[in-house]
């Protein structure tokens, strides 16, 4: 189960990316693709660390 989170975050956060890129090729509000797009670097975030090894374990 420890491998499989950091998958689905890394793959939420392709999804998160093309609906950034469909957003503003569709002219949606500045609003909305920022906060897509800080979803979708939170989503990268948080899959790279988990994926990172612990130090001092």
């Amino acid at each position: 189960m420890g491998a499989v989170l950091p998958i689905l975050l890394l793959a939420l956060a392709g999804v998160l990316l093309g609906g950034v890129i469909s957003l503003h090729r569709q002219g949606a509000p500045r609003g909305a693709v920022v906060i897509t797009a800080l979803l979708a670097v939170l989503a990268t975030a948080g899959g790279v660390l988990w994926l990172l090894p612990e130090v001092g374990a």
